[in-house]
């Protein structure tokens, strides 16, 4: 286990850019998650494997929650929700690893997850009712609620970041700290715990994706 701590070591330079460990963690979890889906597409006229049983699960999954809170066909949401869940929980596992830490133990990748959230919102929600449709929910019920709804879009983008980067960072702190009083084999129960809590934060976000999204498209299913 490597030494943590709030900046991410430079791993290399490419002349003025800092290549630094969040930057090649990040791309390495990309890889596994396009060769994960890459994998299960091969497979699809075969005999199921257990990648695709793995990938099927997670796929209808979501899709059940999906259609209980948009009330609607949740295959346009799918690859959004679907990909969040599976890089996220990827690289929450990365930092379990020697020598690895996690990407989302940077504040900067949970913001751009956040952000890639609330860039979807309206994305989503324009295409489903409308510039004007999607705009007027801002107003409702009166025009005085507006800034209160900018704040709150705001708000949430930032909760989902400190919330996805507070406890992947405390995970990784405690699981180094216990590496380094205990040795190896002391801290084996709290890192299987740490497995747990990386996948159920990864479900956690997607799930807020989820209620997110419902709220901007959902008025025009109902």
């Amino acid at each position: 286990m490597s030494e943590h701590s709030l900046i991410p070591r430079v791993v290399f330079e490419l002349g003025p850019v800092q290549v630094t460990e969040t930057v090649v963690y990040s791309l390495l979890a990309s890889a596994l998650v396009i060769a994960f889906a890459l994998v299960v597409r091969a497979g699809l006229n075969r005999r199921a494997t257990d990648w695709q049983i793995a990938a099927e699960f997670i796929v209808e999954h979501f899709e059940g929650v999906m259609r209980d809170m948009l009330g609607c066909d949740p295959r346009p949401y799918t690859p959004l929700v679907a990909t969040l869940a599976l890089y996220i929980g990827t690289a929450n596992l990365f930092g379990l690893l020697p020598a690895m830490r996690s990407p989302t133990a940077d504040f900067s990748t949970t913001a751009a997850l956040a952000m890639v959230v609330f860039l979807a919102v309206p994305f989503y929600g324009i295409r489903a009712r409308g510039l004007k449709g999607y705009l007027k929910h801002y107003l409702q019920p009166t025009p005085l609620m507006l800034p209160l709804e900018l704040i709150s879009e705001f708000s949430r983008t930032l909760a989902m970041a400190v919330r996805l980067f507070g406890n992947i960072i405390s995970e990784e702190l405690v699981i180094a700290v216990l590496l380094g009083l205990a040795g190896l084999l002391v801290p084996v129960p709290m890192m299987l715990l740490s497995i747990l809590t990386g996948l159920v934060q990864a479900y956690i976000f997607a799930v807020l994706s989820v209620v997110y999204l419902s709220a901007a498209v959902r008025a025009q299913h109902e």
